[in-house]
């Protein structure tokens, strides 16, 4: 994790926001921030620095993922025209395709309204990305119509704040956490804005519901929390705290009661929006 933070920490113009890694999920997260160049500098330096260590025919986690370097937004802040953070996603596009790494282009850069939704990008995995990329609907907005072997592909888009929000459960059985998880996720019907995966956290012996609320301001954590929290209930099973992964918005957390959510939010996650600029993670 430390190199891969580097590697951000090193380009010039960029400030490095936070850095969260967890062994379960087998995934890191960075945010970052700057001027839309420095950020595609920094980006690249970072995808540079997980594909030379990274080789996803060895990896093993529970978060979804389709390759090494798995998803780039773009995140616009005040004052950054959106035409801008298209550029930059594109840019980093053009390098990494470079590299015989496919790219796809979601959100408000997806090149088609099928591709706008990240959850669709991703579907079938690392592992499926092969046969995926053989049908013509799926042939990458860059690079090469096959995953690169060691590689995969990646997402870049450009995207609006949302906030990433766990909530655990005391049960190794993933199948309250999973049940939970499709009960209120937008997808099969369940509330509107809110992704939901039920996931085992096996070296704590707990289960989480790991949610990304896209539209807070119209689905909010206090929300999500409810629905969860009855849902456990109804399992029979306790919660077991919260957290946050990566920068949460500081709008997104007025009048809300961390120590009800048991939540862990590190300093260093709550962000007020910068007044230019963008940030990046994988």
């Amino acid at each position: 994790m430390a190199r891969f933070a580097a590697a951000v920490e090193e380009a010039r113009g960029v400030e490095l926001l936070h850095t969260s890694a967890d062994p379960d999920h087998h995934r890191m997260v960075l945010a970052f921030r700057g001027a839309p160049a420095a950020v595609v500098r920094a980006t690249s330096a970072l995808a540079a620095a997980v594909y030379a260590e990274v080789d996803l025919r060895r990896h093993r986690g529970r978060h979804p993922r389709i390759g090494a370097l798995d998803v780039v937004p773009f995140v616009r802040g005040p004052g950054c025209p959106e035409a801008d953070a298209l550029r930059a996603s594109r840019s980093f596009g053009v390098w990494t395709a470079r590299r015989g790494v496919p790219v796809f282009f979601y959100e408000r850069a997806a090149t088609t309204p099928g591709r706008a939704s990240l959850p669709r990008v991703r579907s079938g995995q690392f592992e499926g990305l092969a046969a995926k990329l053989s049908r013509r609907e799926w042939r990458p907005d860059l690079g090469p119509a096959a995953p690169h072997p060691a590689l995969g592909a990646v997402a870049v888009g450009v995207r609006e704040p949302l906030v990433r929000f766990n909530v655990n459960l005391d049960a190794a059985d993933p199948g309250p956490a999973r049940r939970i998880a499709a009960a209120i996720r937008e997808s099969d019907g369940g509330i509107p804005h809110v992704r939901a995966l039920g996931i085992p956290l096996r070296r704590r012996g707990l289960t989480q519901v790991s949610m990304n609320l896209v539209r807070y301001a119209v689905t909010g954590i206090e929300t999500v929390y409810e629905h969860v929290a009855e849902g456990a209930r109804a399992e029979g099973v306790a919660l077991a705290g919260c957290e946050f992964i990566g920068p949460v918005p500081a709008k997104a957390l007025r009048g809300l009661d961390l120590a009800l959510l048991d939540a862990d939010l590190a300093p260093d996650q709550v962000l007020e929006l910068p007044e230019t600029g963008e940030g990046g993670e994988a």
